[in-house]
């Protein structure tokens, strides 16, 4: 992939005058975190989910997770104070954020939802998310995440300790 997608979250990132890095990759159906931190050779703690969530009330939301943890919905649901939060189905996903799953990014949603992320995750030197397409990832600092998306660190990972 030669040139950049043009996708709402690239020019978001533009328009903000944020500095990221381009990763294109060859992007696998349900291949995940995984495959892109393989085709990128880098460490798939590096690389950031975008999960679409709904709480018990069906309002969405978004949570940053490391690609080698899972969330914990009942400490995430403690967290922000509500009842229960579920995963989205993918078209649900894709209505309230207007990417495909597999390259949903927190820039540039359709709609505006809070966006939670591990805290463990502003802690990275330089973390990769999905740039808004398949198969293309973009390179970003954690300031400047904070800079351009309002961001709660919460405490809900599974899985691999940092």
């Amino acid at each position: 992939m030669a040139k950049t997608p043009s996708t709402p979250a690239v020019r978001l990132l533009r328009e903000r005058g944020i500095a990221f890095t381009e990763h294109p990759y060859r992007y696998e159906d349900r291949g995940g975190t995984r495959v892109s931190a393989r085709e990128l050779k880098v460490d798939e703690h590096l690389v950031i989910k975008t999960l679409v969530l709904e709480d018990d009330a069906g309002k969405p939301l978004i949570v940053l997770m490391h690609g080698d943890r899972d969330v914990s919905l009942k400490a995430l649901a403690r967290e922000i104070g509500v009842k229960a939060v579920q995963v989205c189905t993918p078209e649900v996903a894709q209505r309230h954020s207007g990417y495909l799953v597999g390259g949903t990014s927190p820039f540039g949603t359709r709609k505006a939802m809070p966006v939670y992320v591990e805290a463990s995750v502003l802690d990275l030197d330089l973390l990769y998310i999905n740039g808004g397409s398949r198969g293309f990832l973009v390179g970003i600092k954690p300031a400047e995440l904070m800079n351009t998306l309002t961001v709660t660190p919460v405490h809900v990972g599974l899985g691999l300790e940092s």
